[in-house]
């Protein structure tokens, strides 16, 4: 059962750890971790110049990989378990960790592009999606409903809701527009750990779970398939696709639990939610 506990101030970087405890942050915490997803949504911004048709997935990880040098910074998967890019970028049918080869984008592609910078000790975790060219409209609209679902989890974050309160805002939202939701994977802690406690899952019931107290950090990353929600891995133990092969989209902001609600630490400082793509739901239906 995961347990509170207080963290009156960052370890130095490089010691923390993860472990079954919720940590509880305090201010000093809350701008590092505002630089640290800055810095990534920013990186995300400028990647929407890249994603066009002919750009090839290694182009746009070696932009990664230069922006965290040119700013002081470094990507949290380069080496991490033995990854070797400093970033994941998941075109169509594949849903997490694809690698970023040789592969061109290509008109009507849509692409998720997953950053993690680590600034100052603090891990700044977000990925976004990209139109490239003018995706099928069914395609689009999948788009709008993921981020529309990390929206909705992200709405009922406050002290006192619970974790079954923001997998059902995000399952829900989903599963109306008839859209289903990957429940092999989920979100999770954040801060000076890459991956701690508690895990965010993206389906659930309101009232369950652990409830939310003001300090908290987490990720908040649906992915929603068009199809149905089974995956599976390939071979090279990173890549997981759709098992159908139909399109999934995933959205992940950064966010820790303030007094009022939630602070959202990885918004595009350009203002780049969806890059290509509209949000009103009736122009896709």
């Amino acid at each position: 059962m995961n347990t509170y506990i207080n963290v009156p101030s960052a370890p130095p970087p490089g010691t923390a750890r993860r472990t079954e405890s919720v940590k509880l942050y305090g201010p000093d915490a809350f701008v590092g971790m505002r630089q640290a997803g800055q810095l990534t949504a920013q990186c995300l911004d400028e990647i929407s110049e890249l994603v066009r048709p002919g750009t090839s997935l290694a182009e746009i990880d070696a932009y990664v990989r230069d922006f965290a040098v040119a700013h002081g910074a470094r990507s949290a998967t380069l080496g991490f378990k033995g990854y070797q890019y400093a970033c994941c970028i998941s075109v169509n049918h594949v849903v997490y960790h694809g690698l970023p080869n040789a592969k061109k984008l290509r008109d009507g592609d849509i692409v998720n592009v997953d950053v993690t910078l680590v600034r100052d000790g603090w891990f700044g975790d977000s990925s976004r999606m990209y139109a490239v060219g003018t995706p099928r409209r069914a395609v689009a609209r999948l788009v709008c409903v993921a981020y529309q679902a990390m929206m909705s989890g992200i709405g009922v974050v406050r002290p006192g809701a619970t974790l079954g309160d923001i997998g059902h805002a995000i399952q829900s939202c989903a599963e109306r527009q008839q859209c289903s939701i990957v429940r092999d994977y989920c979100g999770h802690g954040i801060g000076q750990v890459f991956h701690d406690s508690p895990n965010i899952l993206n389906f659930g019931r309101p009232g369950t779970g652990l409830k939310l107290r003001e300090g908290m950090m987490f990720t908040i990353e649906p992915m929603v398939n068009l199809g149905r929600p089974g995956v599976k891995m390939l071979g090279d133990g990173w890549t997981v696709v759709t098992r159908d092969k139909k399109p999934s989209a995933q959205f992940v902001h950064s966010v820790g639990v303030t007094v009022e609600g939630c602070e959202v630490f990885t918004s595009s400082p350009a203002g780049l939610a969806m890059p290509g793509f509209e949000l009103d739901l009736r122009m896709h239906a």
